[in-house]
Order: structure tokens, then C-alpha cells, then sequence
């Protein structure tokens, strides 16, 4: 890692968790494999923005850890890459073993529970689809019916969320990622609002 920490992918220590690396690695992962419009790859950083601000129109009173939680829901990504759900399921156990082994230890390093209690974990679920349904319609090319059939009837495709689409250059995602997290640790380390 830039960092200068040895992450251990199979064996990862949250002592190894650091969040430049997580925010410049997911600023450089594209979603959708980089086939997006616009002049720059719609990354994983960007996306994770999309998710919490997604999830805050679905549940407004969300405590700062538990968006935090949200922002780093693809934090593996930072070092496994962004495999798409078909392959994942394909490469089966092992691959699902060592994404979640990746993630508690990221939740770990940040103070969180390895595991997020099953109300945020549903949430999180529900706010991902959302916006893997905004993505695909708005920037991968999906007709609205396919987009449907893929991913459901979207709950609510919220106004507020439209600056989110516009893939944003590696530097700014890199940064408003790094900014968000480091708002809601510290929120969450100095004790207000309770958190997980």
C-alpha cells in the first residue's frame, strides 16, 4: 500500500487498515468494469457517497457510525478489486471467505462491529440495489425494463442524489470519499451521536 502498510489479504489485521489507502484505492476501481458514460470511470468511492446518501433518504435519522458502516461497505474493493456479482458467485466460498474476512478487519480498524446488526445490514442491501438501478439506467446503458428485471422496481430515485452521477475525476472521488468517512469517524470517535 502507499501507506507503507503489508496488507495480508488472507490473513488481513485491522492494523493494517488505513483509510488513505481504502479511499485511494476505491477512487481508482471503476464499477460497472470502466463501461459507464462520461470522461471519467464512475468508481467504487463515488458509488459508496451514492449508497450513504441513498440510504439517509430511506432512513434520515441514521447515527453517523452507522453511515460510516455504509461508506465502507465495499471497502475490500481496495485491494480485491470490483468483481461483478455473476463472477463472484462462480468463483464461489473462497472469494466470499476472504471479501468478509477484508471487511470485518476494516470495520474493526474503524471502531465498528465486524459484523452490522441485520436493521443496518438490510438497509445497506436495499440502499445497493437502489443505486446499482440508478447506475445502470442513468450511466451503463440499461434500459429501464432490463435495469428492472436485473435489479427490481427501484424504491425511490431521489432528486437529490443526480450530482452523485456525474462520474467525478480519481482526485475528487479520493477526496469527498476520504472527507466523508472522516467526518463520520470522528463524529463516531468523539461519542456523539451513539453509534452501532
Amino acid at each position: 500500500m502507499l501507506s507503507g502498510r503489508r496488507l495480508d489479504i488472507l490473513d488481513p489485521s485491522p492494523l493494517d487498515v488505513e483509510l488513505d489507502d481504502i479511499a485511494h484505492g476505491l477512487a481508482r476501481v471503476a464499477r460497472w468494469n470502466g463501461q459507464t458514460s462520461g470522461p471519467f470511470v464512475y468508481s467504487v468511492a463515488q458509488h459508496s457517497c451514492l449508497v450513504e446518501a441513498l440510504a439517509v433518504e430511506l432512513d434520515p435519522g441514521l447515527a453517523d457510525s452507522e453511515r460510516l458502516a455504509l461508506l465502507l461497505h465495499d471497502a475490500p474493493e481496495y485491494v480485491m478489486g470490483d468483481v461483478i456479482t455473476p463472477l463472484k458467485a462462480a468463483l464461489g466460498d473462497g472469494f466470499a471467505t476472504i471479501e468478509r474476512r477484508l471487511l470485518q478487519a476494516v470495520h474493526i480498524a474503524f471502531g465498528l462491529p465486524a459484523e452490522l446488526p441485520p436493521a443496518l445490514a438490510s438497509l445497506l442491501k436495499r440502499a445497493d440495489r437502489i443505486a446499482a438501478w440508478i447506475e445502470a439506467t442513468e450511466l451503463a446503458g440499461f434500459s429501464r425494463p432490463e435495469a428492472m428485471r436485473t435489479f427490481g422496481r427501484p424504491e425511490l430515485v431521489p432528486a437529490s442524489v443526480a450530482p452523485l452521477l456525474v462520474p467525478w475525476p480519481s482526485e475528487v472521488a479520493e477526496s469527498r470519499f476520504r472527507e466523508r468517512v472522516a467526518v463520520c469517524a470522528a463524529t463516531k470517535q468523539s461519542g456523539h451521536p451513539p453509534g452501532l
